[in-house]
């Protein structure tokens, strides 16, 4: 059944024929996730928690929606850009993906595109309201799938990256990619003016001063089954919300 809904293990013999009503696009970054995460944490997180979406769409409402392979381009902080193998990307190149997949599923007769961000660098706002105008019977949601469901219910101490929620759902998805004895304490720095310190006032954040292992947050109550939790409860909403998606009016 997966192969019906993951394009990165499906085939044109499973998908022909079948009428699809959502692409879901997974996006993620290439960056280091303390000393303890795959660089592609992002991606594979986005891509797991889009499958278990869409699977349970299916089995509860009878949406079909096929994930698309996960984006592996983000956007970067200063002090992360420095380090290996941390791949920063553009604006523009961020833009110009998106305008690909949008034209390429709007040539295909799709009209409806949920985008599963799983890096909080990315930012898709300006984006969406520009291709609305190229593509006005073409519906984008953007959301972030960390944030679907309180962090505070489920977690001790949820951070920013690489934290107690990103480890814990890695270690239930993927707890060989885990490697918990070399992770570091995620602890760290901030700013001092207090509308930066309350993120009312935004300036971008030097990686290199906030944090030393680039964690921010303290992973090491992280556990398999907080993660399991958090996961079924955050692909719970979004199987719902799928369901909402595909109506012809959102509004009241």
């Amino acid at each position: 059944m997966r192969r019906e809904f993951d394009l990165s293990c499906s085939c044109y013999g499973a998908v022909k024929g079948l009428d699809y009503q959502v692409a879901i696009l997974p996006w993620g970054a290439t960056e280091p996730h303390n000393l303890h995460l795959p660089y592609m944490t992002d991606c594979i997180l986005s891509h797991d928690i889009a499958v278990g979406a869409a699977e349970l769409a299916f089995e509860r409402h009878r949406v079909r929606c096929m994930v698309l392979p996960p984006v592996s381009f983000g956007s970067q902080n200063p002090g992360q850009q420095e380090l290996p193998f941390c791949i920063h990307s553009r604006y523009e190149t961020q833009r110009a993906i998106l305008e690909d997949i949008v034209a390429s599923l709007h040539k295909q007769g799709m009209r409806r595109l949920l985008i599963v961000n799983g890096h909080g660098g990315n930012t898709f706002k300006s984006m969406i309201r520009d291709l609305y105008a190229q593509y006005p019977d073409f519906l984008i949601g953007s959301s972030e799938w960390f944030k679907i469901c309180k962090a505070s219910e489920f977690f001790e101490d949820p951070g920013d990256h690489a934290d107690e929620l990103e480890t814990s759902v890695m270690m239930y998805f993927h707890p060989e990619l885990v490697k918990m004895e070399e992770a570091g304490d995620g602890s760290g720095g901030g700013f001092w003016p207090e509308l930066l310190a309350e993120g009312k006032v935004w300036v971008p954040r030097n990686w290199g001063r906030i944090s030393s292992d680039t964690g921010v947050g303290d992973p090491s109550k992280a556990d398999p089954v907080k993660g399991e939790r958090f996961a079924a409860a955050v692909i719970d909403r979004y199987a719902d919300f799928l369901k909402d998606f595909i109506s012809e009016d959102l509004y009241r």
